[in-house]
């Protein structure tokens, strides 16, 4: 058994990965890392989780030394940090937060200006989307995982920049997302007399993942991409988020070429669902119908009219969107086939 260890246990995230660990055929989750948090049971963090029998302990060389895997789901300060102290000690790190995730020191200054990270860990680190960098999570020792609307974004947006070749002049992005995408912070502003019912723009003129998107697209294909602006938005759900992705290129692409392109780029790529609009009894994609799995579920649509591509991405912000991408991830690092243990089917209705 491969065992596994997450600090940052009693967050959303952690929570999800345990629920996603515990069941796993292949990873044995053995250690659960946090601070405020030591000393407590999964069920007292997890009301709905009651196994393994783990207690959270701090985190030291000596508490994790004998793991074979780490998953960081703890905030960017944090993982730089707790990355530094694992690196060499443990044979896969996979950070889930942003202290890693855009390579371009600008931008990510910009970003992350809180974070300070190791200028020769970050050139080691791998960007965990396993859908688009191939083999390179093979023996990877450091992983950084995608957030949660730059998969969805990417995932969108690959088959047009990667697949087609197509120079992407301008890119609009209007996000929107459940209230899990804020973790457990007590905010005025998620207060649920405040919360429920509103759509809230938390981000209207830009959104860190953007610049990650952007970023990652330069550094696979230089010259992909010229511009990509992103609006964010929070909405009346828990789970699921979906971004509309309008894309502006100097070349025509009619429908049939589009479908076609989606369909033959995640060929193999079971996580990834290219979905026709209409094939459904309702539209599609929609959160509804991924929740709960690791489905991304992408539509692409030529608007003649509009000079542009529209593309929909929808996923579980908390699943695809990170524990179930990082276990998709680890699947991969330790040569595991990569539906393991992430075979669930989305629940719908939720």
């Amino acid at each position: 058994m491969i065992r596994a260890g997450v600090v940052g246990a009693s967050g959303l995230v952690g929570g999800e990965l345990i629920r996603l660990l515990t069941p796993h055929p292949e990873l044995e989750l053995t250690f659960l890392g946090g601070s405020a948090s030591a000393g407590r049971h999964i069920g007292e963090l997890h009301p709905g989780l009651r196994e393994p029998a783990l207690t959270v302990r701090h985190v030291t060389e000596a508490t994790t030394g004998r793991l074979d895997v780490v998953f960081l789901a703890t905030p960017a300060p944090v993982s730089a940090d707790l990355a530094a102290l694992l690196a060499d000690r443990i044979p896969a790190v996979i950070d889930l937060s942003g202290a890693f995730r855009i390579r371009t020191p600008e931008l990510h200054d910009r970003w992350y200006p809180a974070v300070e990270r190791r200028a020769d860990l970050l050139r080691r680190f791998v960007y965990g989307a396993p859908e688009l960098v191939g083999d390179q999570l093979a023996d990877a020792a450091l992983i950084s995982l995608p957030g949660c609307h730059a998969t969805a974004i990417t995932l969108g947006l690959a088959p047009l920049a990667l697949g087609l070749g197509l120079p992407l002049k301008k890119v609009l992005v209007d996000a929107k997302s459940g209230s899990s995408g804020s973790g457990l912070r007590l905010r005025t502003a998620a207060l649920h007399p405040l919360r429920s019912g509103a759509i809230t723009p938390y981000a209207p003129t830009g959104h860190r993942h953007a610049a990650e998107v952007t970023d990652f697209l330069r550094r696979t294909r230089p010259g992909s991409i010229e511009s990509l602006s992103m609006s964010a938005y929070g909405v009346p759900s828990v789970r699921g988020l979906l971004a509309s992705i309008y894309v502006f290129t100097d070349q025509v692409v009619g429908q049939r070429e589009l479908q076609r392109a989606y369909v033959r780029f995640y060929k193999g790529h079971p996580f990834v669902r290219a979905r026709r609009h209409t094939e459904t009894r309702i539209p599609v994609p929609d959160p509804q119908a991924v929740l709960g799995s690791n489905f991304c579920d992408v539509t692409a649509l030529a608007d003649e009219d509009g000079g542009r591509v529209v593309v929909l991405a929808a996923l579980d912000n908390l699943v695809k969107g990170a524990a179930g991408q990082a276990v998709q991830a680890a699947n991969r690092r330790f040569g595991l086939p990569e539906e393991t243990g992430l075979t669930m089917r989305p629940v719908m209705p939720a």
